[in-house]
């Protein structure tokens, strides 16, 4: 870019910055070591890293330089945790404009730097049903096969349990899918709901293992063609039906039993309830449900930032456990157990993050070096978010009174 100058934020940086527990290493060959001799690299390979920044100063900004490959870092999980744990200094107004008119001198000259395509702003209003669906397309429609690079054999998307034994991917994934079914007290004949059935392991698996009849529901196509595919290959075609549909719009219909696995983190708090009210009139009197999810911990804590927003799962909103019983009970549910397994995901996220980089060529040819960004951040940071205690997942098993 015509005029980029880096010396000038260099030297803003190092004089309002003098602790720095990380590594900055310019386009130009230029780069500012770490005060302490030690931290992560960064390296801001184009003067659009500034420019980003400028365009959209704090966590989008930056996320925008890392996505679009204008800022690359030599340790993603040392960056998780520098940005968890420094806290870098309170500047003043005249600081924060020097550093400013620098990043301006070091942009240089030329129009603002597009947006990544990976990036999506929905239009519609936030958990309408357009909207929800638009987000859960952009999440998971990146392909099918580019989910098997790092899931299990199941395709199970949600937290396995290491915790009662399991020692590989595989095992703690069918402990959590025979789990839910013991808890569901499944039995032949069972008529049973799965509210985001992902690829379909729990109807495959409640089908095969428990003889039950399964509608599962999905807002992703690939998914649901992939789901019908894998009951069909199982041999249980004619008892595992796959549909594409918005649970709202599940009415008239009676089940024995309901599954949620990993939904309703996505549900928000503008529809919690009517979310809890609908499940409750789709169950027989006595109906078991299993709802299973993530949840926020701190009340203190904001929700996600822009970066998740825009670019990993829009409009996802844990709400606290309390909120989720509360509806739960309006609804006319008795809650009979609850069970935390953050430690279990916090695992769980682990050996995806493993597999996605065992498999990155395949994974930049399947989603493009944009996405393949976004996922292999997006995997650690949500570790870091149950390991911190900012986040928790929980099942509770449930009957309508």
């Amino acid at each position: 870019m015509p005029f980029a100058r880096t010396a000038p934020l260099r030297r803003e940086i190092e004089a309002r910055l003098p602790e720095r527990p990380f590594t900055v290493e310019f386009w130009d060959g230029t780069r500012l070591p770490a005060s302490n001799g030690d931290g992560p690299t960064f390296y801001v390979r184009s003067p659009s890293a500034a420019a980003h920044a400028l365009r959209a100063p704090g966590q989008l900004g930056l996320g925008r330089a890392y996505v679009s490959g204008a800022i690359e870092v030599d340790d993603i999980d040392a960056v998780i945790e520098l940005l968890d744990g420094w806290q870098p200094p309170a500047l003043e107004a005249g600081d924060k404009a020097r550093l400013l008119i620098a990043a301006v001198r070091a942009a240089g000259l030329n129009r603002p730097p597009k947006r990544p395509a990976a990036e999506l702003r929905p239009s519609a209003t936030r958990h309408s049903k357009e909207r929800d669906a638009e987000a859960v397309r952009h999440h998971y429609d990146v392909s099918n096969e580019f989910f098997s690079l790092f899931l299990d054999d199941s395709m199970t998307y949600s937290c396995a349990v290491f915790s009662r034994g399991a020692e590989t991917l595989e095992a703690a994934q069918e402990e959590k899918l025979e789990m839910v079914g013991r808890k569901l007290a499944l039995k032949g004949g069972d008529r049973v709901l799965d509210v985001g059935c992902g690829w379909g392991s729990f109807p495959l698996w409640a089908a095969t293992r428990h003889g039950a009849n399964v509608v599962g529901i999905t807002l992703s196509p690939p998914q649901a063609e992939r789901a019908r595919e894998r009951a069909e290959a199982a041999g249980v075609g004619d008892r595992v039906e796959i549909r594409v549909m918005d649970y709202r719009d599940l009415v008239g219909e009676r089940f024995d039993a309901i599954a949620s696995i990993g939904m309703v983190e996505h549900v928000g708090e503008a529809q919690i309830d009517v979310y809890a009210r609908t499940l409750a009139g789709l169950l027989e009197p006595g109906g078991r449900l299993l709802n299973h999810g993530i949840a926020r911990l701190r009340h203190s804590d904001p929700e996600a930032g822009p970066f998740s927003e825009r670019y990993v799962f829009p409009d996802a909103e844990p709400l606290h456990l309390s909120r989720v019983l509360l509806a739960l009970e309006r609804a006319g549910f008795v809650t009979r157990h609850v069970e935390e397994f953050g430690d279990d995901y916090a695992e769980t996220l682990r050996h995806w993050a493993q597999r996605l980089d065992q498999n990155l060529d395949d994974a930049v040819r399947l989603a493009g070096p944009e996405r393949l960004r976004v996922w292999r951040l997006y995997l650690r940071m949500a570790r870091r978010g149950f390991e911190s205690g900012f986040l928790s997942i929980y099942q509770a098993r449930c009957t309508l009174a």
